[in-house]
């Protein structure tokens, strides 16, 4: 049964990559949103966000990281080795992690949670720098492993879905400390 899925998979992914990988996002995003309000109390399952970050994922992450590492590898073509992997890590971590990063937080604030421009301003001024420093800790990694023994076609499921491991990380961390300070 999982084989016959992953094949199915691996021919949409080979016929149609954007569609593919945009279906992917929102999937991933969907799901982690679902096990993160399972495993962090929330009192009433909130099926609007749950569709929302969805929609994030399949409008917006899937076909960024589409076209992104199509434009790594065209930046970056017929070079291989540690020292292109270490660049493309850089690269990415110094642009398309802070702009993503803050791009989320507008979209989150704005989108899912409904608040003004004034608040959700005021919260990114306030945690972007924390929130792009701990990325920071963790991306690079990620990206590592995505560069250097990911096919270009698997690189924005593998990122993906480390970044629904990535927002469950999160939610449980926001959690424990609601847990603390109450």
């Amino acid at each position: 049964m999982f084989e016959i899925a992953l094949k199915k998979y691996l021919v949409q992914l080979q016929l149609h990559p954007l569609r593919t990988k945009a279906i992917t996002a929102g999937v991933l995003i969907g799901t982690s949103d679902v096990v993160a309000q399972k495993t962090s109390g929330v009192k009433k399952f909130q099926l609007r966000r749950v569709l929302l970050l969805m929609l994030y994922g399949f409008a917006y992450s899937g076909p960024f990281g589409h076209f992104f590492h199509k434009l790594m590898d065209l930046i970056f073509r017929g070079k291989n080795g540690k020292k292109t992997v270490a660049k493309k890590v850089l690269l990415e971590q110094l642009t398309s992690s802070p702009w993503n990063n803050f791009l989320f937080m507008m979209y989150y604030g704005l989108v899912v949670e409904g608040r003004t421009w004034d608040l959700v301003r005021n919260k990114i001024r306030k945690d972007f720098p924390s929130v792009q420093l701990t990325a920071w800790k963790f991306w690079p990694i990620v990206g590592w492993i995505n560069y250097q023994y990911m096919p270009l076609q698997f690189r924005v499921l593998f990122h993906s879905f480390m970044a629904s491991c990535w927002a469950l990380f999160l939610n449980l961390k926001a959690r424990s400390i609601a847990a603390k300070k109450a």
